[in-house]
């Protein structure tokens, strides 16, 4: 039985735990395999400037650090960001799976120019961050947002009534106007509105959450893994530090309640 940790982006109680976890629902997988689901210890807020990106690379990092030691056979991380990915590539052996860049490419399997379906136009940067890392701008159609301001704890649960139908026209949008014959949900935050979408635009609609199960799977299956040209390990490795930093964090978060 092959087992995957999969790190949930922020500190989050039992039942929103379970809104992230149902994502598992969206997709098969074999009876080989099964998923915990482990939120970080700190974060901040949202993910809309560099002073966050850089919480948020540590947070998922530490919570990932010991994986393989745990007996994990890959991580996936559970944000659009792909936060924390090269930090976890660094310094575990087995696949570390994250959903950005891993959506678009994906994309391009299927399809020849995708757009971002999102709810925030704060998140942009982030988009465009990955495209610049592929060197795929051109095939970006376009970044679609909504400007709701999301909730990373409840997700879109309550909200669907309102949230699902601004969705559906702006990936209308995307298709008539921009050009794109490709979705991508802009967070795994956005989940429960995938099969509302798929059910009702006419091209392939990717659920990023659900997808890098999927390639945790297949990379276990492949005996597939990244590269250590690329993401080399560090020549002294803190992993110390890194759980000091978090445990300060969360007394402090604690403390602040």
């Amino acid at each position: 039985m092959h087992k995957v940790l999969v790190i949930v982006p922020f500190p989050v109680n039992d039942e929103q735990l379970a809104l992230r976890r149902a994502q598992t629902q969206a997709v098969r997988l074999g009876p080989d395999i099964a998923f915990d689901f482990r939120p970080v210890k700190a974060a901040p807020s949202n993910y809309v400037s560099h002073h966050d990106y850089i919480l948020a690379d540590a947070g998922i990092v530490e919570a990932g650090l010991r994986a393989q030691e745990e007996g994990y056979h890959a991580v996936c991380i559970d944000t659009m960001s792909d936060s924390g990915m090269a930090g976890l590539r660094s310094l575990l052996d087995i696949p570390v799976i994250a959903p950005g860049r891993a959506s678009m490419l994906t994309a391009l399997m299927f399809g020849e120019r995708f757009s971002v379906l999102t709810l925030w136009s704060q998140w942009k940067p982030l988009y465009a961050k990955s495209l610049n890392d592929l060197g795929i701008h051109h095939k970006c159609a376009s970044i679609r947002a909504l400007d709701v301001r999301p909730d990373n704890r409840e997700l879109l649960s309550g909200k669907e009534a309102d949230v699902f139908p601004l969705l559906l026209e702006a990936g209308r949008k995307a298709i008539e106007e921009d050009g794109a014959d490709v979705l991508l949900l802009g967070s795994t935050t956005m989940h429960q509105a995938h099969a509302y979408l798929a059910a009702r635009l006419p091209v392939p609609v990717i659920n990023p959450g659900p997808l890098t199960y999927k390639l945790a799977e297949l990379a276990l299956g492949l005996g597939l893994t990244h590269s250590r040209k690329a993401y080399p390990k560090p020549l002294v490795p803190k992993p110390e530090l890194f759980e000091a930093m978090l445990a300060a964090a969360a007394a402090s978060e604690l403390r602040r309640k």
